[in-house]
């Protein structure tokens, strides 16, 4: 919501502090060449990145599953 229809990519429910999602989200951004932030505990990057995410987080150790279409 408030986005104005551009597609974003969200990163939730990461079992980490606000210093290691800072991290987290940093690497993504590098990762996938676009900015973010991370509000309320939840990472946001803009665009569609689902693949490059999910990458990131299995090479770190998570279980990380798509959602959406």
């Amino acid at each position: 919501s408030g986005r104005g229809g551009k597609a974003v990519t969200t990163v939730a429910d990461v079992p980490l502090d606000d210093s290691g999602l800072k991290e987290l989200a940093g690497r993504l951004k590098k990762r996938c060449g676009v900015g973010g932030a991370v509000k309320e505990g939840v990472i946001e990057l803009q665009g569609d990145h689902r693949d490059a995410v999910v990458e990131v987080l299995r090479a770190d150790g998570y279980d990380a599953v798509r959602a959406g279409g």
